[in-house]
């Protein structure tokens, strides 16, 4: 939270709001207070910010005497956003709030094989239904979040030759996307991130990788406070979110938590679908399982099989599940060992097995990372399920919009400049 001791002077009605994004209501003497700000000041942005909708009175504080104070709290239901989380064969799209809680949502079967055309005319038509459903128009969507199965160019929105999706490469799913629904999404011609959306101006369209918002999702979930965290996805294929210093870690090209490349100690011989040799997906992802599975002749599919075959007391399928944990965990730990995070959790379709998957991980990484690293160090099980990846690409929207300069923005062009 910002807005500890009276050295905070917020610049603007914008830097005002990022006092209230923790959620506690304040009065206007306590902001007064906060910031030495002139009370006449504080005045004028706190109705400036209740005339877009982001602040809204919640009753009174009690009286000390006098006429009790009026407090203010910020109001997540001013605006809503679409996220969406895009898989290989399923699309996942939620109408949430300001705090990226899902009012409504919808999930079907897609296949991202068929390009970029279908898949997103699907989503615009699913953000349309969702409107609808709410009770809410275009005028209340502040933007829309997507998580796509494959590398994405952060800043245009673009996937770079996403393997498992052919016809998708450097696609511009911002504007075609923006074009479907019709929206201002205020990008100028080279891609880089335009003006904040409000009730009345452009409404941003942000792609990222899935990995990347599922580890925004279950940050904002369920560990807000946590400065430093590896969110690993495991699936058909192995990945991270990086969250470090507060923030999601994309790297120089968008290419950062690719750790399903990397190579897995004691695997050279194994080929990967990427091309290389010794991939951890290749070695401990779900088709991997399936194959280990098959040479003691139990039938598995797909990674829904896995997990309810270790449900059922399988105890082959428990040991290759743990098994795979323990080879994540060797290249984990050199993860540790680099990025020294305070949490590591596990997620993804696989993540279903339990303590099972779990239990491997922590057994290498707990033994192979130095101690000073592993004090402290949480491996948890991911808390919001399927619903990771809608809230993520939510809060990826959130943190773009409601930034200072986004916000005095959005109050400058409805011309209530405090």
């Amino acid at each position: 939270m910002r807005g500890a001791s009276a050295s905070f002077s917020p610049q603007g009605p914008g830097g005002l709001m990022q006092m209230f994004l923790d959620g506690r209501p304040r009065t206007r003497s306590e902001v007064v207070q906060l910031t030495g700000l002139a009370r006449s000041t504080v005045g004028q942005r706190v109705e400036a910010l209740q005339s877009i909708g982001l602040l809204e009175p919640i009753g009174e504080a009690a009286s000390t005497g006098g006429r009790p104070s009026a407090r203010f709290a910020f109001n997540p239901q001013a605006r809503v956003v679409v996220g969406a989380d895009i898989g290989a064969t399923h699309g996942h799209v939620a109408l949430t709030d300001l705090l990226g809680r899902p009012l409504c949502e919808i999930a079907e079967p897609i296949t991202i094989t068929d390009g970029p055309a279908p898949v997103l005319d699907w989503l615009a038509t699913t953000t349309e239904r969702l409107l609808t459903q709410s009770g809410r128009d275009r005028t209340d969507l502040v933007g829309i979040g997507i998580g796509l199965p494959g590398p994405v160019e952060h800043s245009t929105g673009r996937p770079m030759q996403p393997p498992i999706m052919p016809g998708w490469d450097r696609y511009d799913v911002p504007h075609h996307l923006a074009t479907a629904l019709h929206l201002d999404t205020g990008s100028p011609s080279d891609g880089s991130p335009g003006s904040p959306g409000s009730a009345t101006g452009p409404v941003p369209v942000l792609v990222d990788n899935d990995v990347n918002i599922m580890a925004l999702g279950e940050h904002a979930a369920a560990h807000p406070h946590v400065q430093h965290l590896l969110f690993v996805k495991v699936a058909t294929g192995i990945g991270a979110g990086i969250i470090s210093g507060g923030r999601l870690h994309r790297g120089a090209v968008g290419a950062a938590g690719d750790l399903g490349h990397v190579a897995a100690p004691g695997h050279a011989q194994v080929l990967c679908r990427c091309g290389n040799t010794g991939c951890l997906e290749a070695v401990a992802g779900g088709p991997a399982i399936t194959t280990s599975l098959h040479a003691h002749g139990i039938t598995a599919t797909s990674n829904q099989d896995i997990v309810q075959l270790v449900r059922s007391g399988s105890i082959p399928t428990a040991h290759a599940v743990r098994q795979a944990g323990r080879t994540i965990g060797e290249v984990l730990a050199t993860c540790v060992s680099l990025l020294n995070p305070s949490v590591i959790v596990i997620g993804g379709s696989l993540a279903g097995a339990g303590e099972s998957l779990i239990a491997g991980v922590r057994e290498v990484v707990y033994g192979r990372s130095l101690p000073l690293a592993t004090s402290d160090l949480q491996i948890v099980p991911a808390t919001t399920g399927r619903q990771a990846g809608v809230i993520g690409a939510a809060t990826m929207v959130t943190q773009h919009v409601l930034t200072a300069d986004r916000i005095d923005h959005a109050i400058a062009t409805r011309g209530a400049i405090a």
